[in-house]
């Protein structure tokens, strides 16, 4: 690519210019200069060909020599502007190899700008007291831990209970509060009553009367005679 430039803008070994060759953005800024001024080119060619072609179709029949020489001189004029077209296209093929050449080049540099802090960086480094940081770390994070677990632990003599037996008291409770919401809901239960029956008794004779009057009659009559 150098050799090339050096070819282009004379800088090459043997050059006028000798010694180092220009940069890539000078290149780059001299290829868009070239892109413009063939850009220039072109519309001035397409102009051309436009009068050219108006001035056959004005002569036309009446002067054929005129209007050949117009479509001629048209014709010279679509061959420079076709080679123009294609000297475009390598200006800027060439234009666009120089900028990724260069945007690479800027990237490269600051890779290697990033490398270099990176290595300053590491150089005030020991990777065995990083080792022991990470070890004192770790310890005291155990630690904290374990003060944490003890601080949590609940404080108080006598106060252990047995965990089965206050579930059972619990579920107990909720028992008979569900049962109360129950009665509450169905109302005071109504007890029935067994049925009169609906034959009639027959009455016993009053035997028991009778015999108290036989002896009131009994007694009356003792009492009688012993007058």
């Amino acid at each position: 690519m150098s050799g090339l430039l050096g070819k282009l803008f004379g800088t090459g070994p043997g050059g006028k210019g000798g010694g180092k060759g220009p940069s890539p953005q000078e290149a780059i800024q001299r290829l868009r200069d070239t892109e413009e001024m063939l850009s220039k080119k072109q519309e001035f060619l397409e102009k051309k060909i436009e009068q050219e072609l108006a001035a056959a179709r004005k002569h036309g029949t009446k002067n054929k020599r005129a209007a050949l020489q117009a479509l001629k001189r048209k014709k010279r004029y679509e061959k420079q502007l076709a080679q123009i077209d294609g000297t475009l296209s390598t200006i800027e093929f060439q234009r666009e190899a120089l900028e990724n050449a260069n945007t690479n080049t800027e990237v490269l540099k600051n890779m290697g700008f990033a490398a270099k802090a990176m290595k300053a960086a590491h150089d005030n480094m020991d990777i065995d007291k990083v080792d022991e940081l990470m070890q004192d770390i770790a310890e005291q994070q155990e630690l904290a831990d374990e003060i944490s677990t003890a601080i949590s632990k609940p404080v108080g003599i006598g106060e252990e209970f047995d965990e089965d037996e206050l579930m059972a008291e619990l579920e107990e409770l909720e028992q008979e509060e569900l049962d109360k919401n129950l009665l509450e809901i169905s109302g005071p239960e109504t007890v029935r009553l067994p049925s009169v029956p609906s034959i009639s008794i027959p009455s016993k004779p009053a035997k028991k009367k009778e015999e108290e009057d036989d002896d009131d009659m009994k007694e009356l009559e003792a009492w009688a005679e012993n007058m």
